[in-house]
């Protein structure tokens, strides 16, 4: 693919309503979150994908599970083969609770959230079993420029609000109405648009794809930063709306969707509501197709089921979409479903970063001359071993 093509493609497979449900309850916590996403996205979020990126093109496109066979072992590979289907499963699953949710919210009556999470998932099982280049390759160089528009016209209303809504300073006091701690509950909720472990599930595909090593940088690194600039929008949004954490973490109560569509109406009016709750939508749907794609290529990968026939596709595709669909009927029909969902989403999520950044570690210390580049990525593994481990 050409670069800005796998540039956008790689910009929404790991976007999602991460940068945006996750800044947004981040928020909560007060302006510190905007340290977390710009320090934790440059030295940590960043550096991983890179890395799980470029070390997989050398691998002509390996998972982030056998990529730990690899340097860190079996036992590693195995693990990461469970840790990384279970995420997916989970991400797909969020992914398709919270545009439902929103379209629930847009639509008449009878479209209700079962009925457009049935419809999101109908189009998975295309996305899944569909070569990238057929639907994804199609569809996603207009939806990443939909993406970036939306954040655009979400912050420019903000800062053009003349006094109607002020963006905090930074402190690093925590403001969570309920004083839960800083460390390591925002690290843990802010996931993606920092640091993100379904991000490495997701660079092999691309890594397949790029034309060179040398645009790995502009396409891994560059679409890392372009999300973290997403989630600073929208963390920037949540604190300056509300004009508090309480009211914030009010309006999260009855759900983020609901939070999504107050802040798109109330700072831009009906079409610029209309153009942010639309790029809201496609997010995570953009990602929940590659979620369930990802899990299908690691257990064909695993059992080594050769993918080319349709009939092995769906032996794959059709129990991952089953238990996709339960755990979202789980989420929508329990009050706190998204919430329990997403903890899990959240902790499996942050754990598989962890592991990600000390398969970089390993790769770089037995490469040799890399030896001095392993801290790059060590500093930031030791990190969220810290964060994992206290939580």
């Amino acid at each position: 693919m050409k670069t800005w093509k796998a540039f956008l493609i790689q910009l929404l497979n790991i976007a999602g309503t991460g940068p945006i449900f996750g800044a947004l309850m981040g928020a909560v916590f007060g302006p510190v979150v905007f340290l977390w996403i710009v320090f934790g996205s440059i030295l940590g979020g960043a550096v991983h994908d890179y890395m799980s990126g470029m070390i997989s093109s050398r691998h002509k496109g390996a998972s982030i599970a056998e990529l730990s066979g690899a340097y860190i072992g079996k036992a590693a590979k195995w693990v990461m083969r469970v840790f990384s289907v279970v995420l997916l499963v989970l991400c797909g699953t969020v992914f398709v609770t919270s545009p439902a949710g929103l379209l629930d919210k847009l639509t008449p009556d009878w479209m209700n959230g079962t009925f457009w999470a049935i419809i999101i998932l109908a189009y998975y099982l295309l996305a899944t079993l569909l070569p990238i280049d057929k639907l994804i390759g199609k569809l996603y160089p207009v939806f990443g420029i939909l993406l970036i528009a939306m954040a655009g016209v979400v912050i420019g209303g903000i800062l053009f609000s003349g006094d109607k809504f002020t963006i905090p300073e930074i402190s690093l006091q925590t403001l969570h109405p309920n004083c839960t701690p800083i460390w390591s509950s925002m690290l843990i909720t802010v996931a993606r648009g920092a640091v993100s472990g379904f991000h490495a599930t997701q660079s092999p595909m691309i890594a397949k794809c790029i034309t060179s090593e040398k645009k790995g940088r502009t396409v891994f690194y560059g679409a890392m930063i372009s999300e973290s600039v997403i989630a600073l929008v929208w963390a920037a949004a949540g604190v300056s709306f509300y004009g508090s954490t309480q009211l914030l973490n009010d309006a999260l109560a009855n759900g983020a969707s609901n939070v999504v569509y107050e802040i798109s109406t109330g700072v831009l009016g009906a079409f610029g509501g209309v153009l942010a709750i639309a790029g809201v939508i496609i997010c995570p749907i953009s990602s929940g197709d590659t979620a369930f794609r990802s899990a299908r290529l690691i257990l064909a990968e695993t059992f080594k089921l050769e993918q080319k026939k349709i009939k092995n596709r769906l032996y794959i595709t059709i129990p991952l979409l089953v238990i996709g669909g339960l755990l979202t009927w789980f989420a929508i029909a329990n009050d706190n479903g998204f919430q329990i969902v997403w903890r899990y989403f959240s902790w499996s999520n942050q754990t598989l970063a962890m592991i990600a950044l000390w398969v970089a570690t390993a790769y770089l210390l037995k490469k040799g001359k890399y030896r001095f580049g392993s801290l790059l990525t060590a500093f930031p593994a030791s990190f969220m071993t810290a964060v994992n481990s206290y939580c």
